[in-house]
């Protein structure tokens, strides 16, 4: 049947699950640009001020796909919450985020979510995917099979904490039957999302490209001695000490740091790769890497970093929306 209808192979891998129906009508595409959310946790409120100028600039955007928080403020958006989203964001502080953590002692997740679950229900209600003016895909993943599941109907709420459930931090969600949780453990920015429905022009907004170096390989002795410093390094990758930037990952190796650098590169890698296979018409890259994956605190920061990262390039964003036009089509 997927195999009739999208052209994927008959390869439970290679397929991605369309939750809660097997297979769903694919909409028309309309005029304007298709987005790809990354994920990035606290570096996702840079989508909010990515959206700000996208709606400043009346560029058309026809569907979002979103992974992690990409999903969360694209269907903000989409419901017409961003504003409310924005002001929750901009409430944040260092201390204020403990209201927000119910600790789960035994669980699958260090934060069960529940408060923060409580606080979008209360601002969508019962608000469903496909009642929204556009559609909305939030990108998940099958914590038993390893699937890649497509949201694209159903509770709204519940498909974006699916998409944003950190493995050992948020518990997974229940949904259809499947333990599911974050997206981007298999596609960080959604970008051949936009593609299978057949949306001409395409743009992605990656929050991990400046994270890392371009994948490089770094030849050296294995020595249990640490350099007393970068210089070791700088013959193999004399930019390498640069990449650190102002808050050196190496100083904390503690077991909290260690899993956000694995997960950050988890995400980079994956996003490289997957994005080079089938990329965008336009890739956005606000630089975000000094925000910690946790400072959600730092949200006004982020999202002036979306917005003006767009707002540099938004004479090519118009370009690309205005080959939507059909009025452009029709010459």
């Amino acid at each position: 049947m997927l195999e009739r209808v999208f052209g994927w192979r008959d390869d439970p891998i290679s397929q991605p699950q369309l939750m809660p129906r097997e297979v769903t009508t694919r909409p028309k595409p309309s005029a304007g640009i298709a987005l790809a959310l990354g994920g990035g946790a606290a570096r996702g409120w840079a989508h909010i001020g990515v959206l700000k100028a996208l709606d400043e600039f009346d560029i058309p955007i026809s569907m979002i796909a979103g992974t992690s928080i990409g999903a969360l403020v694209g269907g903000c958006y989409l419901a017409g919450k961003l504003p409310e989203l924005e002001e929750f964001a901009l409430s944040l502080t260092r201390r204020g985020l403990i209201r927000y953590l119910d600790f789960r002692i035994g669980g699958s997740g260090l934060i069960g979510g529940l408060r923060l679950s409580r606080r979008l229900t209360e601002a969508l209600h019962e608000t469903r995917i496909e009642d929204l003016s556009r559609p909305l895909i939030c990108v998940a993943t099958d914590a038993q099979t390893g699937h890649e599941v497509w949201l694209d109907s159903g509770s709204l709420v519940l498909a974006m904490r699916a998409s944003y459930a950190l493995p050992g931090v948020f518990e997974p969600v229940i949904c259809g039957g499947r333990r599911l949780m974050d997206g981007a453990l298999v596609n960080p920015v959604p970008a051949n999302v936009c593609r299978v429905f057949e949306e001409q022009n395409v743009m992605a907004v990656n929050l991990h490209y400046d994270l890392f170096g371009r994948a490089a390989v770094l030849r050296m002795r294995a020595d249990e001695a640490e350099p007393a410093s970068h210089d070791a390094f700088e013959a193999v990758s004399p930019h390498e000490s640069e990449r650190e930037g102002p808050t050196d990952r190496r100083k904390g190796l503690g077991l909290t740091r260690t899993m956000v650098d694995a997960f950050n590169i988890i995400q980079d890698r994956i996003s490289r790769a997957r994005l080079a296979g089938d990329p965008p018409d336009l890739s956005l890259q606000p630089r975000v890497r000094d925000i910690g994956l946790w400072e959600f605190f730092r949200a006004e920061e982020a999202i002036e970093i979306g917005y003006s990262a767009t707002k540099s390039r938004i004479s090519e964003i118009e370009r690309l929306a205005a080959s939507h036009h059909p009025e452009t089509m029709r010459l």
